[in-house]
């Protein structure tokens, strides 16, 4: 079914879940809303609001500039704030590009509270299916098959916001540290949706069982998911294998993510090209947008998208770090997606503050317009990108969650931890000869051979929402080195000045949001200072 035809029944049911600011928090069943009874009653009404909770992923909230389901947090917290993407000369945003901690323990920031409100409004509706999904009309492999699913969006919301508002799991004591608020029910008025935060290791445990309820039913069911833009089997194994991960359980997310693949093989060196804006067989689960119902100015690909007509990507286009950059051969094509400075003369045409270059005579300048994709009256700048790119304007386009490439880095990054060394190998180097065919299987060990595969994934995953969680899950300074055009190509780095900043990895408030005062105000199980 093409989303953009979707009545979102969950949506109609109880979209308010914690959208409200007024006299009721709770308030979740307007007047002039269906019943939930209604909404609920058969399989076939099911089976839409599952669809719904897939265009909730590519909806415009809050009112505010900008905050766009999954593309906003692709972007603004784990893109643009991370250690290996620069939004090039945006300064204005350099509160949020640089984690402050002003901003990341202030309770009243619509920042703070976006990630909270949206993931939350995704489980509400989660759950509404899930309440229901039993007593609807309909064949019993169908209740299976969208109950499945349903469990994938809670587990996969409730794994994003332990990323944003939570420690890592090293530092969380074996779990024991603060999780979120663990809600596992339908909202109703009528009942008092006021908890204390669970802990980290309790909301581990339910995002596996979520999951493994998820894989037992999709398997029950006998049923496949041919739509790229909802959950499937393989994406309940990629969400249980990215949990993993970030919970350091080293054997399940091997498992899982080898699991995860089935099906899914690498992108060919043209599919990777494309601009990553519509599904192959690569992407496992993704977000789907239609260009009738485009989000406009607010769309993911109009703030990362290099072609994009929209001012935020013409103006600000987004730059990969020298530094990681320079780690990657020459030989990788991927490579041929950046702007990179070839000799120490072009490395001078940037502007010595910002990195741009303006001089429409310049190799670099022209270089990059050849590539045909930038949009005709964007800026250039040094080591810019050309890999995200909008399928129409201003900066429309789906974009996938999970694809086969991050599946084997993590299954490598887990079995390097394992000390199966000869299989990350082998692993990194199915994933890179498709790409540089002078690369030859890794003959490293140990920390040296964990340090080639995160390397490679941060490369190779580049754009793809990654940046920013990875570097606090590995527990690794954010460290942005300046621009120094007079080294010319020995230069550490390539940030603007505003944003080359050491963010120290035990510094909570740099890598953590605070609890919104929007749940705190109406659930008083939440202690002040949580």
């Amino acid at each position: 079914m093409n989303p953009k035809y979707i009545l979102t029944i969950a949506a109609l049911a109880g979209m308010g879940f914690v959208s409200s600011c007024g006299d009721s928090y709770l308030d979740t069943v307007p007047n002039d809303q269906i019943s939930t009874n209604t909404a609920f009653s058969t399989t076939s009404n099911i089976g839409l609001a599952v669809n719904g909770l897939a265009k909730m992923m590519t909806t415009q909230y809050l009112s505010t500039q900008g905050m766009n389901g999954e593309g906003t947090i692709k972007n603004w917290y784990n893109n643009f704030n991370g250690n290996d993407t620069q939004k090039c000369n945006q300064t204005g945003w350099v509160s949020l590009w640089n984690n402050l901690a002003s901003y990341r323990t202030s309770k009243t920031s619509s920042y703070n509270y976006y990630v909270w409100f949206y993931y939350y409004k995704l489980i509400g509706n989660a759950n509404l299916i899930l309440d229901n999904v039993d007593n609807a009309e309909g064949p019993e492999a169908e209740k299976q098959f969208y109950k499945a699913q349903a469990l994938v969006y809670r587990a996969y919301s409730y794994y994003q916001l332990s990323t944003q508002y939570c420690k890592r799991w090293q530092d969380s004591n074996n779990g024991t540290s603060d999780g979120v608020v663990l809600r596992l029910k339908g909202t109703d008025p009528n009942e008092d949706q006021a908890q204390a935060l669970c802990t980290l290791g309790e909301l581990y445990a339910q995002i596996y069982s979520d999951l493994d309820e998820a894989i037992s039913l999709f398997t029950q069911s006998g049923m496949t998911e041919k739509n790229f833009y909802l959950p499937s089997l393989e994406a309940a194994y990629a969400v249980k294998a990215r949990a993993a991960l970030y919970r350091e359980d080293w054997q399940t997310a091997a498992d899982c993510a080898s699991k995860a693949r089935n099906g899914h093989p690498l992108m060919s060196v043209a599919q990777y090209k494309a601009g990553f804006n519509a599904a192959n067989n690569e992407w496992i689960w993704g977000v789907y947008e239609a260009e009738d119902q485009t989000l406009y100015y607010y769309s993911y690909f109009a703030y990362i998208g290099s072609n994009s007509s929209a001012s935020a990507a013409r103006n600000y286009p987004v730059a990969i770090s020298k530094e990681l950059i320079d780690q990657i051969p020459q030989s990788d094509v991927r490579r041929d997606l950046f702007l990179v400075p070839q000799t120490d003369e072009e490395f001078k045409q940037m502007n010595k503050s910002t990195g741009r270059v303006s001089d429409s005579k310049a190799s670099m300048y022209k270089r990059a317009q050849d590539t045909g994709a930038l949009y005709s009256t964007s800026l250039v700048f040094g080591y810019q990108q050309f890999k995200m790119r909008a399928a129409f304007m201003p900066g429309g386009g789906s974009f996938h969650l999970f694809r086969s490439a991050e599946m084997i880095y993590t299954e490598a990054e887990a079995l390097c931890h394992l000390g199966r060394d000869a299989e990350a190998a082998k692993l990194l180097y199915e994933v890179t000869k498709n790409y540089d065919a002078e690369y030859t299987e890794s003959t490293k060990s140990g920390a040296d051979l964990l340090n080639e595969v995160t390397l490679y994934r941060r490369f190779d995953l580049f754009g793809e929402g990654f940046d920013w969680t990875d570097t606090k899950r590995w527990k690794k300074n954010i460290d942005r080195k300046a621009l120094d055009i007079s080294k010319g190509l020995a230069s550490p780095g390539n940030f603007h000045s505003t944003f080359a900043i050491k963010i120290d990895a035990t510094d909570d408030s740099r890598w953590m949001w605070a609890i919104p005062n929007k749940e705190c105000d109406y659930n008083d199980q939440i202690k002040e200072n949580d």
